[in-house]
């Protein structure tokens, strides 16, 4: 098991914003991590990564407990995550947005430019490594998020919403960048609100409602669960 969460709780003062969750993840499957907007998923990312710390449980990376580490060190033993609300350094270049991840692990600049450039050509974001950061269109801040984030070399990658306010076109590319980078041998968490993107992408997937884990199956047992229709999906979209 890649990553084991157990009792996962997080108080917010006298909000219970996560209660006792489990996840396990495989080696280089696709989670799916899904429910209403407030549901306790970014909360969730936010403890993984060491953002947050819980209020009771544990996490559990390649065996190791990683609980309350702070996310430098939970990024360098190989956890990275996205953010919803993409911030990239605006006046720097792609190029030197990406070195920044790449620094988390590289000391030389030449390697790290290097390993960089390698990123942004598997990524399909080279062609764009002098442009400032600031002056992307979100679909390419959003590529630039994930860029970014596997500039860190994480065996475990959390997406946030990687898909959010992107055009059929650009979804349809995202769908293939993550299935590339499950080839690479990456595992993925990904939370997202677009259903055609994460029932063709994911393995299982995990449904969170007012911070509980109210199912926990495969797509098609996902679609098919009357609690998870009546809570989050709605009885349009099992029409479809």
């Amino acid at each position: 098991m890649l990553l084991e969460v157990k009792g996962l709780t997080k108080h917010f003062a006298g909000l219970v914003a996560v209660m006792d969750i489990d996840l396990n993840v495989q080696k280089g499957e696709i989670l799916g991590l899904i429910g209403p907007n407030g549901a306790g998923k970014t909360t969730i990312f936010s403890v993984i990564s060491g953002f947050l710390k819980p209020t009771k449980g544990s996490v559990f990376f390649n065996g190791q407990n990683i609980t309350g580490l702070s996310p430098p060190k939970i990024c360098h033993l190989g956890v990275t995550r996205t953010f919803q609300l993409v911030k990239p350094l605006a006046q720097l270049t792609v190029l030197e947005n990406v070195m920044v991840g790449v620094f988390s692990k590289v000391v030389n600049a030449e390697e790290a430019k290097k390993q960089a450039m390698e990123v942004l050509e598997f990524t399909g974001q080279l062609s764009q490594k002098d442009a400032k950061a600031g002056s992307l269109p979100q679909g390419d801040r959003k590529r630039l998020e994930i860029s970014r984030a596997l500039a860190t070399q994480p065996n475990l990658l959390l997406l946030d919403e990687c898909m959010a306010g992107l055009n059929p076109h650009e979804i349809s590319e995202a769908i293939e960048l993550i299935r590339k980078i499950r080839k690479k041998g990456v595992t993925l968490i990904v939370i997202e609100h677009v259903m055609k993107a994460i029932m063709s992408i994911s393995d299982q997937i995990v449904v969170i409602n007012h911070g509980e884990k109210i199912m926990e199956g495969t797509p098609e047992q996902v679609v098919n669960d009357q609690e998870v229709i009546k809570a989050y999906l709605g009885e349009d979209y099992v029409k479809r």
